[in-house]
């Protein structure tokens, strides 16, 4: 069975305002709810794991009610850090040895059904399967000057495993080198891929984003995928 961890733990500081980022409206829906009806999208059996902080719950289904969402998710308490909320979520998921997992930030609403797709594919096919997208801007290195930006690559969500993996790998101790569930789990993967992400599948974090992410939603934006 496949699974998705939508974890959605922001409090939207850069946004300026008091509401936590992934609750704000995009054409009339609050971000998160865009990005979990892309999962159901993806498949209506998706075992969809909601990760938020224990304060922000109540709010949730309040908005839920709201906006007759009735979407079917399980909720899971966030933590301190993301590999604790990552790793509350995966208490929720009964061992199995065919299991997929799929990782995803809450607040990145525009990725398609089809990435979504490829990433779970990866992730049967290889230990672990993580999208990418070039990075375009120049890079430089604080006190060495500017590096290569061909050698490197912006790494988005989601970020699939087999189920096996992430338990192996959620259940060694915290490390501060744990960005991300890659590097959380790359010690346990025997095979990796790295495959090509969306350019429009952007973190929202920065009011710029809120104003990009409403015109890919109205149509405004003819941006293709990959």
């Amino acid at each position: 069975m496949d699974h998705a961890i939508i974890v959605a733990g922001g409090k939207g500081l850069r946004m300026g305002g008091e509401i936590p980022k992934q609750f704000l409206k995009l054409q009339g829906l609050p971000i998160l709810m865009h990005t979990i009806n892309r999962f159901r999208e993806y498949s209506p059996e998706l075992d969809i794991i909601l990760v938020l902080p224990v304060d922000q719950q109540d709010y949730w289904h309040e908005l839920c009610r709201k906006h007759s969402f009735d979407v079917k998710v399980r909720i899971a308490n966030g933590g301190d850090t993301r590999y604790q909320s990552v790793r509350n979520g995966l208490e929720l998921i009964d061992d199995d040895p065919q299991g997929v997992v799929g990782v995803h930030d809450g607040v990145r609403p525009l990725l398609t059904v089809d990435l979504i797709e490829r990433c779970f594919a990866g992730a049967r096919k290889y230990d672990m399967c993580i999208p990418v997208v070039p990075v375009v801007d120049t890079l430089y290195h604080v006190g060495k000057g500017n590096v290569q930006r061909a050698d490197y690559r912006l790494v988005q969500t989601p970020q699939c495993f087999p189920l096996r993996v992430m338990l192996k790998a959620y259940g060694q101790p915290f490390s501060e080198a744990f960005t991300d569930d890659a590097s959380v789990c790359s010690a346990f993967a025997n095979s990796e891929t790295h495959i090509d992400g969306e350019p429009t599948n952007i973190k929202i974090t920065r009011p710029v984003d809120m104003a990009f992410a409403d015109a890919i939603l109205k149509g405004g934006l003819n941006i293709p995928v990959c």
